[in-house]
């Protein structure tokens, strides 16, 4: 047991995605706590098959405490890096203040490094927590600028519903078969955390340009301003035939990923949130560049 440890009351369990009460059980946990909903990922494809899910249970099979890991390889500076990630960590409050989480984390990381990840990553709104287990902060920069001009005579592009049988089999399609949206930081594969992502934000807008065989995730807000948050796509599209094939005209843009595939250059700019990126691992070659990770991978 890790030092600090009470576990009276209460079972540990880990790997409980297959059993339908322990699912079920996450589900509670996270609708009570974040008031966050993943049950629709079960209609979406289910949860990520590489999740490992760590959990302290009590007597009536509710989840005291939650943390999953999970298989999150991403390109840095052109090479794929093997990496995981940390989720869905959560404590009851008549849990708290007994070392469930700690033990989690440990149990957690020690799997991390067991399956031979070279890296972890996470997002949090208390980074203090992870400084201990040697994580770090990594800053988040968008991109903003001017909007090229929109490339004329593209196909109109179409909403794609995820809850729509037929436009979820063609996202999943697309999401397989995608490449990373930049060469120099991007999630390699996240299909689960992009399906989701697109039902837990009302705002995110999903669209698919035929001409491109992408898929859009973009917002635009009540100045006008358009916002690209990720494409799925074989081939990276540029910016001014995503704007053609979405029609939109916008005299700003900001792009939430490192844009170096679009044919388009901005600005990098802060961006402040309620959460942190972390990072253990790497050492020096961690990203020392102004980017992020597309907001259709939080997770």
């Amino acid at each position: 047991m890790a030092k600090g440890l009470d576990s009276a009351g209460l079972t540990f369990q880990q790997d409980y995605f297959g059993d339908p009460a322990g699912w079920a059980a996450l589900v509670r946990l996270l609708q009570d706590i974040f008031g966050i909903d993943i049950g629709p990922l079960q209609q979406l494809g289910g949860p990520d098959p590489t999740s490992m899910p760590f959990g302290w249970f009590d007597t009536e099979g509710e989840l005291a405490a939650n943390l999953s890991a999970f298989a999150l390889p991403f390109i840095l500076n052109g090479r794929l890096v093997h990496a995981a990630g940390l989720q869905s960590g959560a404590v009851r409050p008549q849990w708290r203040g007994r070392g469930l989480y700690r033990d989690l984390t440990v149990k957690a990381l020690g799997w991390c490094e067991r399956q031979g990840f070279d890296a972890v990553i996470l997002y949090t709104d208390k980074p203090s927590l992870y400084e201990a287990y040697g994580f770090r902060a990594i800053p988040l920069n968008p991109y903003e600028g001017t909007a090229p001009a929109p490339t004329i005579g593209a196909t109109p592009a179409r909403p794609l519903l995820p809850a729509n049988a037929d436009d979820l089999a063609l996202l999943q399609l697309l999401l397989k078969a995608r490449s990373p949206v930049s060469t120099t930081l991007s999630v390699a594969m996240n299909a689960a955390m992009f399906l989701i992502n697109t039902q837990l934000d009302p705002d995110v807008r999903i669209s698919f340009l035929e001409d491109c065989q992408a898929v859009i995730a973009w917002k635009i807000d009540g100045t006008g301003r358009f916002s690209l948050l990720d494409v799925v796509a074989a081939e990276i599209p540029s910016l001014a035939a995503i704007l053609g094939g979405l029609d939109i005209a916008s005299a700003s843009v900001e792009v939430l990923f490192r844009p170096d595939k679009l044919g388009w250059t901005g600005a990098p700019q802060s961006f402040e949130v309620g959460t942190t990126l972390m990072l253990r691992g790497l050492g020096d070659d961690a990203p020392h560049f102004p980017a992020m990770l597309s907001p259709m991978a939080d997770f």
